[in-house]
C-alpha cells in the first residue's frame, strides 16, 4: 500500500490516476481527515499501517504563480520546509520509504562546454550567443546534472522565495537515508487548467520568451512510479523531458495545432519583465534527466510530449 500526501493537488491528481490505472493498492491521505503536519499523527498512521512507499506531493506553490509566495512567505515556509521536514523525520522513525516531489526551480541558467573543455556556467539564457547556440542546439550545452549544486537558492541571494524553500526542502529530504527526491520542472499535458505551462502561455496577457527544460506530468509521474517499482536507487532524480524549448517555440506549436491566428504579445526583453510584469526572479535553466534514463527508466522528449499534448488537447 501507498500513501499519497497531496492528492487533490496537480500533481497529486496525476499521482492518483496512475496508481488507480496500475491498480496499486494506495489511501489518497486528506489534511481534513488526517493531520499529517503533526509529526506524532504521522508517525503513529505509518508505524501501525507501514505502507511500502510515501508519496509527498503536498506543497506550496503560491496562486497563480510563484510571485504569490512573495506576500505569503509564513505559508510557503509552513508548505514547503516545515511539513517536508515532518514527513521525511516521520518516514524515516518508521522504517517507511519516502519518495519527494521537488523542483529543478532551484537552478538558474546553463552549463556550457568551452572551447578548452572546461565547464561554465551562463545565468541568462537570452544572452545573444547563447541564445543562438540553445536555437541550434549546440552540443556545447550542458544541463545541470543531480551532482551540481543548485545556483538559484538563498546561499546564492538570487532567488524567489518559493526556489529558495525548495531548496531547503530538499537538502532537508537528502539528510535522510535513501530517498527518492523527484525534480520537476514547469508541469503540462492536454487537460486545460490554471497549473499547466501550455493553458497559461495562452492566457497571459503578455508573454516572457525563456529556454526551459519542462516535465509532462503524465511521464513525471510514471517515471516516478517506474523508479519505485523498479527498485532503482535512491536519490536525487531530474525528471523532465530530454531536450528543452523556448516560450516562442512553444507558442509556435500551439498556433501550428490549436490557434493559427493567435499573436501573443511578448516583453520586449528580460529588463521590461522584470521591471512590469513579473514581482520576484525566475528560475529559467535547463537540466540534464540522463541519471534516470540511464537508470533504465524511459521518457519521451519534450518535443514528443508537447506535440501529443496539442493533439489531446482538452479546453476547459
Amino acid at each position: 500500500m501507498i500513501m499519497l500526501l497531496g492528492a487533490s493537488g496537480y500533481i497529486g491528481n496525476a499521482f492518483s490516476n496512475e496508481l488507480h490505472k496500475r491498480r496499486i493498492e494506495f489511501q489518497a491521505i486528506s489534511r481534513t481527515k488526517l493531520n499529517y503536519e503533526k509529526y506524532s499523527v504521522l508517525k503513529e498512521v505509518l508505524s501501525s499501517q507501514k505502507p511500502k512507499l510515501v508519496i509527498h506531493a503536498a506543497g506550496f506553490t503560491g496562486k497563480p504563480n510563484v510571485d504569490a509566495c512573495e506576500s505569503q512567505r509564513q505559508e510557503t515556509i509552513k508548505g514547503n520546509i516545515t511539513l517536508t521536514q515532518t514527513v521525511a523525520q516521520a518516514c524515516d522513525a518508521a522504517g517507511v520509504k519516502l519518495g519527494y516531489v521537488s523542483s529543478g526551480c532551484i537552478y538558474t541558467g546553463v552549463k556550457i562546454l568551452r572551447q578548452d573543455n572546461s565547464i561554465g556556467i551562463v545565468d541568462r539564457l537570452t544572452e545573444p550567443l547563447i541564445e543562438e547556440q540553445l536555437g541550434r542546439r549546440s552540443l556545447a550545452i550542458r544541463g545541470f546534472s543531480e551532482a551540481d549544486k543548485p545556483n538559484f537558492t538563498f546561499l546564492q541571494n538570487n532567488c524567489s522565495f518559493y526556489s529558495g524553500t525548495k531548496a531547503i526542502a530538499e537538502t532537508i529530504v537528502s539528510e535522510y537515508p535513501n530517498p527518492y527526491i523527484w525534480r520537476l520542472r514547469i508541469p503540462f499535458d492536454e487537460e486545460d487548467s490554471s497549473r499547466n505551462y501550455l493553458s497559461k502561455l495562452q492566457r497571459y496577457e503578455k508573454l516572457y520568451d525563456n529556454w526551459n527544460s519542462i516535465s509532462h506530468r503524465k511521464d513525471f509521474v510514471i517515471a516516478c512510479l517506474d523508479s519505485w517499482q523498479n527498485d532503482i536507487p535512491g536519490g536525487i532524480y531530474n525528471i523532465t523531458n530530454p531536450g528543452f524549448i523556448s516560450t516562442r517555440e512553444v507558442v509556435g506549436m500551439i498556433q501550428k495545432k490549436l490557434r493559427p491566428a493567435w499573436k501573443p504579445e511578448f516583453w520586449e526583453n528580460d529588463d521590461a519583465f522584470y521591471r512590469f510584469g513579473a514581482i520576484t526572479p525566475r528560475s529559467n535553466c535547463i537540466l540534464d534527466p540522463q541519471k534516470i534514463i540511464t537508470a533504465g527508466i524511459q521518457i519521451r522528449t519534450v518535443g514528443e510530449a508537447i506535440e501529443e499534448s496539442l493533439m489531446k488537447w482538452k479546453s476547459a
